[in-house]
């Protein structure tokens, strides 16, 4: 447990800031949309939190622009080396759906089950592995990635379905610590797809949000 109450074995899960199709409804997918006025200061609204919650050693941001983008401003805000990129925590490919509006995609394909887009399971699969692997070999950082990703894998990791993730909304996810013969805990265990292994917990939320 760091001086601050954050366990030694954490990432702290960061959604993109804000783009202006996050305003407009549109789904995004692998689309790369830069981050509007109101996600650049939700970047810097999230640094400040993060600044005061704990000692954070890098920043892991997905490819796409919108993401490393608000790594980047997390990473100069809280004096860290540039972000590195994981190719494994980009947003699920949402194929034809991609640019569409919401409102008018669920109609075309309930549940968002578009013939060529990524799989809901292969995407929860892929995003708990790819956190699992962070928290295994890189405890301590910043993950920047997106709000279908990150809400799958933490619905996954935790066995309780997640919320939706909200524009510049960080999650603290740490391997629980399991009680020793002694009574005292012991040392995590290696993180695993089980549920419960895995704790998560809503950090904050930038103040700045659109009423979505």
């Amino acid at each position: 447990m760091s001086s601050s109450g954050i366990p030694a074995a954490s990432l702290l899960i960061v959604r993109h800031g804000e783009t202006d199709w996050n305003i407009g409804r549109r789904i995004q997918g692998r689309t790369d949309i830069p981050l509007n006025e109101t996600g650049i200061a939700q970047a810097g609204e999230v640094a400040e939190l993060l600044g005061r919650a704990g000692d954070w050693q890098r920043v892991v941001v997905s490819p796409l622009d919108r993401a490393a983008t608000t790594g980047r401003i997390i990473a100069e805000r809280l004096g860290l080396a540039g972000p590195e990129i994981a190719e494994d925590i980009i947003e699920r490919d949402f194929g034809s759906a991609e640019g569409e509006l919401v409102r008018d995609a669920e109609a075309q394909w309930p549940g968002l089950d578009v013939p060529d887009a990524e799989p809901p399971g292969t995407l929860a699969e892929r995003g708990a592995a790819a956190f699992e692997r962070l928290l295994r070999e890189a405890p301590g950082s910043v993950v920047v990635a997106h709000g279908a990703l990150i809400r799958a894998a933490l619905t996954t990791l935790s066995g309780e379905e997640a919320p939706r993730i909200l524009n510049g909304e960080a999650w603290l996810l740490s391997a629980q610590e399991a009680p020793s013969a002694t009574g005292t805990a012991a040392p995590a265990p290696t993180p695993s797809a089980t549920p419960g292994r895995i704790t998560v917990r809503r950090l904050g939320t930038p103040a700045r949000q659109h009423a979505l």
